[in-house]
């Protein structure tokens, strides 16, 4: 069973930037990271969770990442931090109770792959917002 801990992903920029999310706690089995912006509404979540089994004898493994958008609104001369947009991913498996785990490891390697920028299929979906045709 792994243990809540430091995660550092890497991002898509021109020159890659580190971002690091430390364990913030673990609430009904999920266990969420986050990367401090110093304003905690601000803060980038990644939360990670097994449901064990479905109804279906199904294990689902779900990770949801949070990157709210922070700025500040000033009224009446006080400025305060508003989140005004945030953006969300899902990424849910559902594996059978007898999927090997050499399949599992088979799958997560074709998902992380699908993700590359190289990809423009999903990449220019997903990044440019470009429908398919």
């Amino acid at each position: 069973m792994p243990q809540l801990t430091t995660l550092v992903l890497k991002d898509r920029a021109a020159t890659p930037v580190d971002h690091t999310f430390i364990p913030r706690d673990i609430v009904n089995g999920a266990g969420t990271v986050a990367e401090s912006s110093g304003i905690p509404l601000g803060d980038n979540r990644v939360a990670i969770a097994l449901n064990r089994r479905n109804a279906s004898g199904r294990f689902k493994p779900t990770v949801n990442f949070t990157f709210p958008i922070v700025q500040n609104q000033v009224v009446n001369g006080v400025s305060t931090p508003i989140v005004v947009r945030t953006a969300y991913a899902t990424l849910t498996f559902n594996f059978d109770s007898s999927s090997s785990e050499a399949e599992r490891n088979n799958v997560v390697g074709m998902v992380q792959s699908a993700l590359d920028p190289s990809k423009v299929l999903v990449n220019d979906t997903i990044v440019k917002l470009q429908g398919v045709y």
